[in-house]
């Protein structure tokens, strides 16, 4: 008997030094990642690409830029070595929001929507629920989630599969319809459900599939080279998407730089659908800590653009399991930024901090 609770006493020892140890370990990964940070607001736009593409053979950046009305663009590989200026097509993940708010500006123009309407006027929804507006979806601020659970979720994960694949329409209508919106949180939260049901919404009025309507759209804004993913480009290891799949509208468009550069340019030159995109709908003054130590803003929101009224920027960025990108745009000096990247966000110095930093040194 004493060997035995001898034995069980080591055992609940061990477990408590490992779970120790653990503890110990991720609170030293989390001080060295501040410290890391702490160091890039010194950084120079050109050091943080140095950094992120030292020693890194199959990463590509692409960077475009706007000023003084000439577009110009470099392609970085390895070791920041300047490659040939070939086009080469990247996920750009929620960057393919601004395009879904575009559409519903169109959706706008054309008489077939009101922002302020209740989703639940072009939905067929429970009648005993209460719904979110669409211009609270537009700004992440109608309290719902960043997603939610659904069982294709489950062979996802075991299949490295992006989270979304296979979540169908049918999914999130009957998730909408389950969510009781009336006491909400409504400060601002992004989220990707928001924009599945904007597509929803998109599909409904239109009378036609979400990815059909994307694609039409780029190709009428000179965006030839830019769709909804089929899984094929040059770069590899992009995300798995059905054409059908519901949260395609918050994040499954492909590009490249130059198709990138002009849809920055139609920002700038703010007519039509996008100049409606651009126009504050909500002061959110959601601004994260982590995001002033990087010199960047979460004031307002637009139809899904970020507004930085300190510095007089309009922006969004993207990611992916293994791509990451940004666009931003300064309306009253007409410059504008774009970063393309085949690295995990997570990986190094993300193409964010370098679009700003290089945005930022446009302005000076």
């Amino acid at each position: 008997m004493k060997k035995k609770i001898f034995t069980k006493k080591r055992v609940l020892t061990a477990i408590t030094v490992i779970i120790f140890l653990a503890v110990v370990a991720v609170i030293s990964l989390m001080i060295y990642a501040q410290k890391q940070m702490e160091k890039i607001p010194s950084m120079s736009a050109m050091d943080c690409l140095k950094y992120t593409l030292k020693d890194n053979e199959r990463a590509v950046i692409s960077v475009g830029i706007i000023k003084n009305g000439e577009v110009s663009r470099k392609i970085y590989g390895n070791n920041c070595e300047e490659l040939s200026d070939e086009l080469h097509t990247y996920e750009i993940g929620s960057l393919t929001k601004t395009i879904t708010a575009a559409m519903i500006a169109e959706a706008v123009e054309n008489g077939l929507i009101n922002i302020d309407d209740i989703v639940d006027k072009y939905l067929d929804l429970p009648d005993n629920n209460s719904y979110p507006t669409i211009r609270e979806l537009l700004t992440h601020t109608s309290g719902y989630n960043e997603h939610y659970f659904e069982s294709p979720m489950i062979g996802n994960f075991f299949s490295g599969r992006n989270d979304f694949c296979g979540i169908t329409d049918e999914m999130i209508i009957n998730r909408l319809g389950k969510l009781d919106n009336k006491n909400y949180d409504k400060s601002w939260k992004y989220s990707n459900f928001g924009f599945a049901v904007l597509g929803q919404l998109l599909e409904k009025v239109n009378g036609s599939e979400y990815t059909g309507l994307a694609d039409a759209f780029l190709q009428k804004y000179g965006m030839t080279n830019s769709h909804i993913t089929t899984g094929e480009g040059d770069l590899g290891n992009y995300w798995d998407w059905n054409a059908e799949d519901a949260y395609t509208p918050a994040g499954a468009v492909v590009s490249d730089i130059q198709d990138m550069l002009v849809y920055a340019q139609l920002q700038l030159e703010n007519e039509g659908v996008f100049a409606l995109t651009h126009e504050t709908l909500k002061e959110v003054n959601a601004t994260p800590a982590n995001y002033k130590l990087l010199d960047m803003r979460v004031d307002a929101m637009g139809m899904a653009w970020i507004i930085d009224n300190e510095h007089g920027f309009i922006w969004h960025n993207g990611a992916t399991g293994n791509y990451n990108s940004y666009l931003g745009f300064c309306p009253e000096t007409r410059t504008a930024v774009v970063v393309l990247s085949n690295l995990s966000p997570g990986y190094r110095i993300p193409a964010t901090v370098v679009g700003i930093k290089l945005l930022e040194d446009m302005q000076n």
